[in-house]
């Protein structure tokens, strides 16, 4: 608790000092390089059915702007809020805390909580409950991403049927030859674990994400999701799924980049997403 005490207040005290200076510590771009606002962004995007929001999973910027997206597009448009950081078994607990049925207490108690969910991901959470949000866990549960990749898909195949419902359907479409698959495979080609099963355990995860947020599409919303920046950059992973499972979607990608100057644009960053946000490398991390 004193650490998160310790975080929280040393991020006040930083945007404090940047806004008393009216300097932001970070920059939103363009695919055109154009410098833009949060408040333009969730305008651009808040017609879409899916935004993704890939994150540094310790960066503590970028879940504050994620908040702020939240809130944003919560005033515009009904929201359903999805994150790779809650399995889908996890479901009927979320909604159990969602519907006042547990307290925090017991949702930590029986939610497999990530080392950093009070400090970057419960103000996301608490603030969709305040809303009357639905909180949407996507990705699969770790067990079966290590199954798949000890054993192969097959190993997948041969669940029961209760267990299949937390993964995307399978046999489940995949494309060895996506830059980031391959790229997976090449940066590990001299570890122990590189196989053709390490990206295909990448691409489960990518695949039950897209699943999830399409299961739980509703009419008139837009669908925001949080997920490692890998997980849609390049508009591969958990895009490329989401096209392959339902043609036509409107999709819009955030991603961050640590640069050691914000003012800086390097042309190969604004092809990965349709915003980037330029973060400072050296901003106070959450771990």
């Amino acid at each position: 608790m004193a650490k998160v005490k310790y975080i929280v207040v040393a991020f006040c005290l930083l945007i404090s000092s940047f806004a008393y200076s009216q300097i932001t510590p970070y920059k939103i771009y363009t695919q055109k390089g154009k410098e833009v606002s949060i408040e333009q962004v969730v305008k651009n995007v808040v017609n879409a059915d899916v935004v993704l929001f890939g994150e540094f999973h310790n960066n503590t910027i970028n879940h504050w702007l994620q908040l702020q997206v939240l809130k944003e597009l919560s005033k515009q448009k009904s929201v359903v809020f999805g994150l790779e950081m809650f399995e889908r078994d996890q479901q009927e607990v979320i909604n159990q805390y969602l519907d006042n049925i547990i307290n925090e207490k017991q949702f930590d108690t029986l939610t497999r909580f990530w080392s950093n969910y009070q400090t970057d991901y419960m103000p996301m959470v608490a603030y969709a409950k305040s809303k009357q949000i639905p909180v949407i866990a996507t990705n699969v549960p770790r067990k079966y991403a290590s199954l798949l990749f000890k054993n192969g898909e097959k190993a997948l195949l041969d669940l029961p049927s209760e267990e299949k419902q937390f993964i995307a359907p399978l046999p489940f479409p995949y494309d060895a030859e996506l830059p980031a698959y391959k790229a997976m495979l090449e940066m590990f080609s001299d570890a122990s674990h590189a196989n053709e099963n390490f990206p295909k355990a990448q691409a489960i995860k990518d695949a039950t994400m897209a699943y999830s947020i399409i299961e739980n599409l509703n009419k008139g919303a837009v669908f925001f999701h949080i997920n490692g920046s890998y997980h849609s950059n390049n508009y591969e992973g958990i895009v490329w799924y989401l096209n392959e499972y339902k043609k036509g979607l409107k999709i819009k990608t955030i991603t961050v980049v640590e640069v050691d100057d914000v003012h800086h644009v390097k042309k190969e960053d604004l092809k990965l997403a349709d915003y980037v946000i330029y973060l400072p490398n050296d901003m106070i991390k959450s771990y």
